[in-house]
């Protein structure tokens, strides 16, 4: 892959959420965007973290003691194990880099299937 990704214009191409698009891969990790309202489902991943970076909008990600609000610009790491629930108010869109094949509910028989823009 050579040249800039816009992300704008990848986020632009679709209107689904809670679907990630793969729109680059590096040393065997996938960079997503992704488009999310309202709740997704408690989950964890065993083995890796799970990274949120908000592009636009805002999002809770609910832990089972406490609750993390991130703003655009804002992003946090949810520790592998650790069992969480992204939920957005209003639509929202993140970045997400995580290793190439890890679901995105954490069990690969209920997760999206990975699409590539």
């Amino acid at each position: 892959m050579t040249g800039e990704i816009d992300l704008k214009a990848k986020l632009a191409s679709f209107d689904d959420h809670w679907s990630p698009r793969t729109v680059a891969s590096f040393n065997g990790y996938d960079v997503m965007v992704v488009k999310v309202q309202g709740e997704f489902r408690w989950h964890s991943h065993p083995d890796t973290d799970d990274l949120f970076l908000v592009l636009k909008g805002a999002i809770d990600i609910r832990l089972r003691d406490r609750t993390v609000t991130l703003q655009q610009g804002q992003m946090f790491v949810v520790p592998k194990g650790v069992e969480h629930c992204p939920f957005a108010r209003e639509e929202a869109h993140l970045l997400l880099i995580e290793p190439t094949g890890t679901p995105n509910t954490g069990d690969a028989v209920t997760a999206a299937t990975r699409k590539v823009l």
